[in-house]
């Protein structure tokens, strides 16, 4: 028996919950079973009330408002402890097609994905600016840079995952899981793919995008963290390699200009040279260790789910 979840993370959505809900399905090709699950982020308003009138069979509540990701992989976690092969996320503000599910899952039923990303059509999306267009394609790019996939539609919360995949899921970043989870997916060498899906008319402004700005800023932190936590060799190595080679070039410089007599006046090259080979030898140092603590976590990741496969599987949850 194959069961879906879908899941929504909400915060104050009274609004527009019930007709996000009116859209999802009780029935997917090739799926037995499909329940819905909301993941209340500390709502003061009539959220719950509004899911449980609309036939959400799961609330998680998350007691006090935690941000996105944290209820993002709080709904994770119920879903697989209530049983979930597949999880599918969408947003409470109705602004995915839910129409498009079953395309969103039919890859990993057919065994050819663990993660399923939904791709919007940003260029012909009307309440998108011409400059939240450019910022998305460039943001999905250096996704695809930093995770090694081919993901088209990086910041689409519109997706689907398969139980293991989602038991090897671990979000470290408070604000958003979208760029976090690819990255860390594709380092980890997850099979994910896009589909394409449509979107609705827009309801309410985003809550997370609340500045072009900020939200550049905070994307491009993720990146690089999450690059730094999953390719720290890489991430230290390189510029500790630039940094050698030129005070070595430039050790090597004076000292044929001092072996040809003309090393007076070059002091400074010396210096130069003494200070890059110094920050060269101290960043191949902190790549090592990094490296290390990367092998470190990715032994305890992999020791957490075990221990998440052994207690699902005592509950006797499939």
């Amino acid at each position: 028996m194959t069961k879906l979840i879908i899941q929504i993370p909400c915060y104050n959505e009274e609004q527009t919950l019930a007709l996000a809900l009116a859209e999802l399905p009780r029935e997917v090709p090739g799926v037995d079973a499909v329940e819905w699950l909301i993941i209340d982020d500390g709502s003061v308003d009539r959220t719950v009330e509004v899911a449980r009138a609309n036939g959400v069979d799961h609330v998680v509540s998350m007691g006090r408002n935690q941000g996105l990701a944290k209820a993002f992989m709080a709904g994770l976690s119920a879903c697989i402890e209530r049983g979930a092969d597949i999880i599918v996320n969408t947003d409470a503000d109705n602004q995915y097609n839910a129409g498009d599910i079953p395309e969103l899952v039919r890859p990993i039923l057919e065994g050819r994905a663990e993660i399923v990303v939904g791709a919007r059509p940003i260029s012909e999306t009307a309440h998108f600016s011409p400059l939240k267009k450019a910022l998305q394609h460039i943001g999905s790019w250096a996704v695809r840079v930093a995770s090694n996939t081919d993901v088209a539609d990086a910041p689409s919360g519109f997706r689907a995952i398969s139980r293991a995949a989602a038991m090897r899921l671990n979000v470290f970043n408070e604000y958003t899981y979208t760029l976090e989870t690819i990255i860390q997916a594709g380092q980890k060498n997850m099979a994910i793919v896009s589909v394409p899906v449509r979107t609705n008319e827009d309801l309410r402004p985003s809550r997370l995008v609340k500045s072009i700005r900020g939200y550049v800023q905070r994307s491009l932190f993720t990146i690089v963290r999450i690059f730094m936590t999953y390719r720290p060799m890489r991430f230290f190595g390189i510029p500790a390699g630039i940094s050698f080679a030129l005070g070595f070039l430039l050790g090597l410089r004076f000292l044929i200009l001092y072996l040809t007599g003309n090393g007076s006046g070059h002091i400074q090259s010396v210096i130069l040279a003494a200070l890059l080979l110094g920050a060269g030898l101290f960043l191949a140092v902190i790549a090592l260790v990094a490296d290390l603590i990367a092998v470190n976590r990715m032994l305890l990741e992999d020791i957490r789910t075990r221990l998440l496969a052994i207690q699902f599987e005592k509950s006797g949850e499939p």
